[in-house]
This record gives C-alpha cells, sequence and structure tokens, in this order.
C-alpha cells in the first residue's frame, strides 16, 4: 500500500509488485498511466463520455498552430503542464502576445518540476468551483461513487480548505453527476479507489478537470460524513475483487471541513518555513481528527512537502463543523517552526466562507488582500 507519496502513482512500482506476484493495493498499471498524462487523461475522458473543457486536443508548442488553437477556444485561455499537477506549469493567458512567453514559463516550470515540458491548452473557466468525486471500482466493470468534495477555496491551484458534502450541489445534481462518474470508471474497468476532479462554471457546467489515481489527502471528510473507512475499502478491493458495498448502502449524514496546516509564513508570501517544533499541541475532542506528520522535538526540513498536518471537523450542519474547525484551529500549537495556523484561523472567520460565497479565485482575489493588510499592522 502505497498511501500518498509518489510510488501511488507509479505505474512501473504497480508494475513490479504485480510482476513479483504481489498485490498492489491501487488501480491497473495501464490506468495509473492514462491518467498520469493529462493530455491522455482528457482523451480518456471525452472517450468515457465525461464532459471536458474545451482546448487543445493534445500536446501543442508554440507557434501557429497554438495561435489557432487559443484564438478559436477565446482567450483567456489556461496553458496547463501534461504530467503535473499543484498549479505548477500553469499560466492564465490573456491575450495573444503573452502566449509565446507564458507557454516558454509553462514548459521551463513543468520541466524542472516533472522532467517533461509538455503543456497544452485550455479555455481558462473565470470564477469556477471546484468539484471533485470520490469513486471506487473492482477493477471487473463495477464503479461506484462515495459524493463529492468541494476544494475551492484554493491559492494558486493549491488546495487549503476542503469540505463534503458541497454546499452549492443539490441532491439531485449529486445523483446526476455521480451516476456519470461511476460509469465511466464501470466502463474502464477501474481498480481501487480513485478520484474524479472537475470544474463547476458559473453557468452551472462541469467539466472534467483530472483523476487521481489514488486517495486524496483530503479523504478524511468523506469518511466522516459516510461513515466509511476509505484505506479498509482500498484494502477490501484489492484482496477480493469486489466492492465492498453497494451503491445504495452509501448514506451521507452531516458535514466535514477540513484545513491544511503547512509550515510556511503567510504574512511573507508563504514562504516554506523550516526548523524543530518545541512545542506542539493538537487540538483534540469529539468530532474532531487530526492526521499529523510532526510531534514535539521533531525537525521540519525544506526537502519535503512543507504540510504538517490536517485538520478535520464534522457537525450535523455546516454551520457547526465550521464552528468546530476554528475552535480546533484555535487551541492548536505549533512552537518553533512558523506556520499558517493565522491564516486558517481568520480564514475560518471570513464571511464568506460561513456564507460559502466563494470560488478557486476568491482567496487570492479578495481574501488575501485584506489579510495581508492586517498581518502588516500588527
Amino acid at each position: 500500500h502505497p498511501g500518498y507519496g509518489f510510488l501511488s502513482e507509479n505505474e512501473r512500482f504497480a508494475e513490479i509488485i504485480e510482476a513479483h506476484n504481489l498485490i498492489f493495493v491501487g488501480p491497473k498499471p495501464e490506468h495509473i498511466r492514462t491518467m498520469g498524462d493529462k493530455v491522455e487523461a482528457k482523451r480518456t475522458a471525452v472517450a468515457l463520455g465525461l464532459p471536458v473543457v474545451p482546448g487543445s486536443p493534445g500536446a501543442v508548442v508554440y507557434g501557429d498552430e497554438a495561435r489557432k488553437i487559443a484564438e478559436g477556444i477565446g482567450y483567456p485561455v489556461l496553458i496547463k503542464a501534461a504530467s503535473g499537477g499543484g498549479g505548477r506549469g500553469m499560466k492564465v493567458v490573456n491575450s495573444e502576445s503573452e502566449l509565446e512567453s507564458q507557454m516558454q514559463q509553462a514548459g521551463t516550470e513543468a520541466k524542472a518540476a516533472f522532467g517533461d515540458a509538455t503543456v497544452y491548452l485550455e479555455k481558462y473557466l473565470g470564477n469556477p468551483r471546484h468539484i471533485e468525486f470520490q469513486v471506487f471500482g473492482d477493477g471487473n466493470g463495477n464503479a461506484i461513487h462515495l459524493g463529492e468534495r468541494d476544494c475551492s477555496l484554493q491559492r494558486r491551484h493549491q488546495k487549503i480548505l476542503e469540505e463534503a458534502p458541497s454546499p452549492v450541489i443539490s441532491a439531485a445534481e449529486r445523483a446526476r453527476m455521480g451516476g456519470i462518474v461511476s460509469k465511466a470508471m464501470a466502463d474502464m474497468g477501474y481498480r481501487g479507489a480513485g478520484t474524479i476532479e472537475m470544474l463547476l462554471a458559473p453557468s452551472g457546467e462541469f467539466y472534467f478537470l483530472e483523476m487521481n489515481t489514488r486517495l486524496q489527502v483530503e479523504h478524511p471528510v468523506t469518511e466522516f460524513i459516510t461513515g466509511i473507512d476509505l484505506v479498509r475499502a482500498q484494502l477490501h478491493v484489492a484482496a477480493t475483487g469486489t466492492l465492498p458495498f453497494e451503491q445504495d448502502a452509501v448514506r451521507h449524514r452531516g458535514h466535514a471541513i477540513e484545513a491544511r496546516l503547512y509550515a510556511e509564513d503567510a504574512s511573507r508570501g508563504f514562504l516554506p518555513q523550516a526548523g524543530t517544533a518545541s512545542r506542539v499541541r493538537w487540538p483534540h475532542g469529539s468530532f474532531v481528527r487530526v492526521d499529523r506528520g510532526i510531534e514535539a522535538g521533531d525537525d521540519v526540513s525544506v526537502h519535503y512537502d512543507p504540510m504538517l498536518a490536517k485538520v478535520i471537523a464534522f457537525g450535523s450542519t455546516r454551520d457547526a463543523a465550521l464552528a468546530r474547525l476554528t475552535g480546533a484551529l484555535d487551541t492548536a500549537r505549533v512552537h518553533g517552526v512558523v506556520t499558517n495556523l493565522p491564516f486558517l484561523r481568520a480564514l475560518t472567520r471570513a464571511p464568506q466562507v460561513a456564507a460559502a460565497e466563494f470560488d478557486t479565485e476568491w482567496i487570492e482575489r479578495e481574501f488575501l488582500p485584506g489579510f495581508e493588510a492586517l498581518m502588516q499592522r500588527s
């Protein structure tokens, strides 16, 4: 079981495991390969009947073809790295005069981050929400979904708060889109856990964004509202080749929200931090879960991802879950290393977050300027 790390989406690793007559707790190698390449993933999504954002049919380099594609889909357009994620190698282009330089920058970033400079173009959807569906397949043509998560609160395409269910998705829409993604996974013969990430445009249309062939960092919010242990479900599929439950058995109750705690200084452009955690106190109590990677005395290095912990809270309503998360963050302490705790505490208290009136760009567009001014005054 590879967990979240690089091996969880390495098709060669999965092939080696199976070549030695061991069981890989994850998807088939060919599905890891297909969905790991965003260009190929988009082609596959089209073949499976998933709605996709208009864009180039495949990889593209700067030239007449790129200019023609960008003009055809209309500016602004989004340049994306074929082999990456997390916002690296991603650039928004507002006019043709910017296209060449932005494509060069995107390719350079993609090469440095992923070893692959390949990029492609998509229509840029202004002010969307980021919605993802948790799916499970048995590898034999059967698949189900466990509902959606709303990951719209993000900065530079990095998620900060995640919640389930989405406050803007109706039960009817959940059933409709869940049915579409489940059928796609069944037709694909997908095995194990996966996440179908989508953009919800202001018009109400869903578009396939990418697929992660593993559990997501934010899977605990789905576990809270379904009562299903997703790691256990992965093990069941790997051991038996069957799903541990039918679609009708999946029930949602209440609401859950997760905050990502990072070793970064939000007052200095979210600069990653390092040091020794001299004192650590994690929140505890009913309906609060903390998945953490450090305790007091541990070193925090710049050589690894700066996420230190996930704080997850559950409530019978969204308001209750948000209040419980805010309280949990208030009691958390990490001394010796600068973290984004002040940022998270302010974010969970924002009126727009309470009202669920935000999109993927809201933090940078509206919240961050006020937060930075507050930090400067303090």
